[in-house]
C-alpha cells in the first residue's frame, strides 16, 4: 500500500516513533492541548496509542491497521487519534499501563487506551488486529461498537473512565503500606528467587524469559553478606546461558531484549541501551566477585558494541535498534550454511557453523540464530586438531569476517535519540568498567556521556530534561532520569575521585528531592511538581525492566549521605523502604533494587581512601589493590594533593591507603600487599 503523499501533524515531531507514523492515513495528533481541545469542541472520545520506534507489534499493527484506509477512516472519523512515544513520555505510558493492568491483569505495547475529552480513560488494551482473530478483538469490531456508544451515553463511559482510574489509584496506594517490616526482607527474597530459578537454563520463571540484571546485581550483594553459594550459582549459571544463548549477538555483540523461550535461544531480536548498561554492570561485578574472566570478557564485548554502534558523535547514546530489518523479524541476525561459507570458504565454515550451531534446517523460521548452547569448546578443539587457543583465535577471524560482510545487509532502524536516563545508566555501567578493569577509554566515554547530559540536556537553571535528539532538548526529566543519572555520576566519581562529578551530583540529588518528594506520604513521584497535570500522579515501586526510580534514588542517596557527609540524605534513604514494605515483601522479586539499597543501609559502613599523586607508580599500585577486591558496599575516596580527611589533617608524604570502618580508620599503610590483606579480611 503507497503512503498518502501529505503528512499528518506527526511530521513535526523529534520522536523516531512518530516520525514512523507520519505518513498513515491516520490523521494522528501528537499528545498536547491541540488534541483535546478538538475532542471537547467536537465530542469526540481520543484513540490513544502508545509504543515505540523498536517494538515488533507496534510495526505489525501499523501495517495491519494503521495504513490501512479503512481504519484510518473510522478513527478520523469518529475519534481523535493520539499516538504517544513511551521513551520520550513514560509518564503517560505508567499511567495508562497501570490502567491496562487494572482493567485486563496485563499489558505490553503496542498500548491502545480510549480516552474522554478531558484525559480519562475508559477502555484499554494492547495489540489489536484489524479484524478478530485467535480470540482476539479486532479494532474494526471495538472503534465502531465504541463510538456508537459514545454517541449513545458519552456520560456512562464517563463514569467508567472515574471508576477505572478510582480503581488504578487503589492499586498504587496498595504500594504505600508501610505496615510490613523490613525483618528478613533480603532472605525471603533469596528463597523466592531459589524457588523460580531454572536448574537447566538459568534465570527465573519460564517463556518469555528476560535477563533482569538488578536482579542478578541484589543476589552478588545477597552472597557477598552472607556467603550463601546458592546465590552466586545463580548469578553465575544465569550470566553464562544468557551469553551462550541467541539472546547475545556472537556476531556484533550486545544483547536483545528478552528470550522467547527458557533457553535463551531465541530473543526479540531489538536491543536496547538500557539492558545492555545494566548486563554489562552485572558483569563486571561478577568479574570483580569472582575474578572469572569470561564475565569480564562478556562486559567488554557489550561496551565494544555499544561504543561501536550506539554512541553520537557528541558522546551521548542513542535508544535501541530495531527488531525488524526489510519488513522481516531478526532478518539482519540469521544465517545459513552457504551463507556462512560463502563469506569463510568450506573449511572454516565447517568449524563456525559447528561451534555456533548453524545448520541446513535452522533454528529460526528456516535460518540460524548463531549460539553456543551446549558446546563444548575442549572437546571440538580435540575433534578439529588443534589447541583450544588456536580455535579460539581462528573463530574469532572468523566472526570479524561475518560482522563486515553483515555490514552489507539492510541494517534495523537505529532510534537516535539520546534519552537522559537511559545515558546514567550507561555511564554508571562505564564508569564500573573503567575501574573493574582498569581501562581508561572506557572512563573517557563515561566522563564524554556525562557532560553531553549534563551541557545538552540540562537548562540554564539546572532542571534536567529527558530527551535530546536533532538539536533539540525536551521534556522536563521524571525521577527516573534523576536517580540513575545520580547512579552514574556516584560511580563517575568512585572510579577516578574528581570532585566535579560529586559537586554536580549533590546539585542534582537536591533538586531531586524538591522536584519529586511525597512530603506528606513519603516516597518520590514519578512526575515533578513542574509537570504536566495527568489524571492521577503515581509513584513507581516495582522494577521492571529498569530498577525503580524509588528505589535508586534511595540506594543513590544513602551512597551520597555517606560521601557528602549529609545526614539528612542518609537519613531520608533509610526511610523510604519502610515506606513501601508491604510492596517488597508480598513481592520480594520484583524489587530487587529496594533489596540492594538495603543491603547497602545494612551494611558496616567502609570507606577506602587513597592518596597520592595518581601519576606515581607506589599510587597506582594501591589503587591495583582496591580494584582486585568485591567490596560492593565500600565508598571509595581518592586524593591527590589537598589535606586528607583521614591523616590529622595533613597529606600523606608517600601514597597513602586508609581503610576506615565505622568512622574509625584501622588501616593506614603504603604497602599494597597490606592494603589487600586489610581488605581481604573486610570480605569475611
Amino acid at each position: 500500500m503507497s503512503a498518502p503523499m501529505t503528512p499528518n501533524r506527526l511530521i513535526r515531531e523529534k520522536s523516531p516513533y512518530l516520525l514512523q507514523h507520519a505518513y498513515n492515513p491516520v490523521d494522528w495528533y501528537p499528545w498536547g492541548e491541540e488534541a483535546f481541545e478538538k475532542a471537547a469542541k467536537e465530542n469526540k472520545p481520543v484513540f490513544l496509542s502508545i509504543g515505540y520506534s523498536t517494538c515488533h507489534w507496534c510495526h505489525v499493527m501499523e501495517r495491519e491497521s494503521f495504513e490501512d484506509p479503512e481504519v484510518a477512516a473510522v478513527l478520523n472519523e469518529h475519534y481523535v487519534p493520539v499516538k504517544v512515544d513511551r521513551e520520550e513520555r513514560p509518564d503517560i505510558d505508567h499511567l495508562y499501563m497501570a490502567v491496562c493492568q487494572a482493567m485486563t491483569g496485563q499489558g505490553g505495547w503496542p498500548l491502545t487506551v480510549l480516552l474522554t475529552p478531558d484525559r480519562k480513560p475508559f477502555f484499554a488494551g494492547t495489540y489489536f488486529p484489524k479484524h478478530r482473530r485467535h480470540g482476539r478483538y479486532g479494532l474494526m469490531d471495538l472503534l465502531p461498537a465504541f463510538a456508537e456508544a459514545w454517541k449513545q451515553n458519552p456520560e456512562r463511559l464517563r463514569e467508567v473512565a472515574d471508576e477505572i482510574l478510582a480503581e488504578t489509584k487503589a492499586r498504587a496506594l496498595s504500594s504505600l503500606d508501610g505496615s510490613a517490616g523490613l525483618e528478613n526482607l533480603s532472605e525471603d527474597a533469596f528463597a523466592a528467587f531459589l524457588r523460580l530459578f531454572d536448574e537447566e537454563y538459568g534465570g527465573f520463571g519460564g517463556a518469555p524469559k528476560f535477563p533482569t540484571p538488578h536482579n542478578l546485581i541484589f543476589l552478588l550483594r545477597f552472597w557477598h553478606r552472607t556467603k550463601e553459594s546458592e546465590a552466586l550459582r545463580m548469578v553465575e549459571r544465569t550470566l553464562d546461558a544468557m551469553y551462550a544463548g541467541g539472546l547475545f549477538d556472537h556476531i556484533g555483540f550486545g544483547f536483545a531484549r528478552y528470550s522467547t523461550d527458557r533457553m535463551w535461544l531465541v530473543p526479540h531480536f531489538e536491543k536496547m541501551l538500557y539492558d545492555n548498561a545494566l548486563l554489562a554492570y552485572a558483569y563486571a561485578e561478577a568479574y570483580q566477585a569472582t575474578g572469572h574472566r569470561r564475565h569480564r570478557e562478556v562486559a567488554e564485548r557489550v561496551v565494544e558494541y555499544v561504543l561501536r554502534d550506539m554512541r553520537d558523535e557528541g558522546g551521548g547514546f542513542y535508544s535501541a535498534e530495531d527488531a525488524d530489518s526489510e519488513g522481516e523479524e531478526g532478518k539482519f541476525y540469521l544465517w545459513t550454511p552457504d551463507e556462512v561459507r560463502s563469506v569463510l570458504g568450506e573449511e572454516e565454515s565447517r568449524l563456525f557453523s559447528e561451534v555456533y550451531h548453524i545448520t541446513p534446517e535452522g533454528n529460526f523460521e528456516g535460518r540460524s540464530i548463531p549460539n553456543l548452547i551446549g558446546t563444548d569448546w575442549a572437546a571440538t578443539a580435540a575433534r578439529f586438531g588443534m589447541p583450544p587457543a588456536e580455535l579460539t583465535a581462528r573463530l574469532e577471524d572468523a566472526r570479524r569476517r561475518l560482522f563486515e560482510a553483515r555490514r552489507r545487509r539492510v541494517p534495523p532502524l537505529k532510534d537516535d535519540k539520546i534519552l537522559t536516563g537511559w545515558n546514567g545508566l550507561m555511564i554508571a555501567a562505564l564508569a564500573k568498567a573503567s575501574f573493574a578493569f582498569d581501562r581508561s577509554d572506557c572512563y573517557e566515554a563515561a566522563e564524554a556521556a556525562a557532560r553531553f547530559v549534563l551541557d545538552r540536556l540540562r537548562r540554564p537553571d539546572g532542571r534536567l530534561l529527558a530527551r535530546y535528539r536533532d538539536g533539540e532538548a525536551a521534556i522536563p526529566a521524571f525521577l527516573d532520569d534523576y536517580a540513575f543519572v545520580l547512579w552514574g555520576l556516584v560511580e563517575l566519581y568512585e572510579a577516578e575521585g574528581d570532585g566535579r562529578w560529586l559537586v554536580t551530583a549533590k546539585e542534582l540529588a537536591d533538586d531531586m528531592i524538591r522536584l519529586f518528594r511525597d512530603e506528606r506520604d513519603g516516597g518520590f513521584f514519578f512526575t515533578g511538581n513542574d509537570a504536566e497535570r495527568l489524571p492521577e500522579r503515581l509513584k513507581e515501586t516495582f522494577d521492571g525492566a529498569t530498577p525503580s526510580g524509588n528505589a535508586t534514588a534511595a540506594w543513590v542517596l544513602g551512597r551520597l549521605g555517606r560521601l557528602a557527609d549529609r545526614t539528612d540524605w542518609s537519613e531520608l534513604a533509610e526511610s523510604l523502604p519502610d515506606r513501601f514494605s508491604g510492596a517488597i515483601r508480598r513481592f520480594p522479586t520484583g524489587h530487587a533494587m529496594w533489596l540492594t539499597a538495603l543491603e547497602f543501609m545494612r551494611a558496616d559502613p567502609v570507606e577506602i581512601a587513597v592518596a597520592g599523586d595518581p601519576r606515581l607508580p607506589e599510587t597506582e599500585a594501591l589503587r591495583d589493590a582496591v580494584r582486585e577486591v568485591y567490596l560492593p558496599h565500600a565508598l571509595r575516596i581518592w586524593k591527590a594533593h589537598e589535606k586528607f580527611p583521614f591523616s590529622s589533617g595533613t597529606s600523606p608524604d608517600r601514597p597513602t591507603a586508609f581503610v576506615c570502618r565505622r568512622s574509625a580508620c584501622e588501616t593506614q599503610t603504603t604497602d599494597a600487599n597490606a592494603l589487600r590483606q586489610a581488605l581481604h579480611s573486610l570480605q569475611g
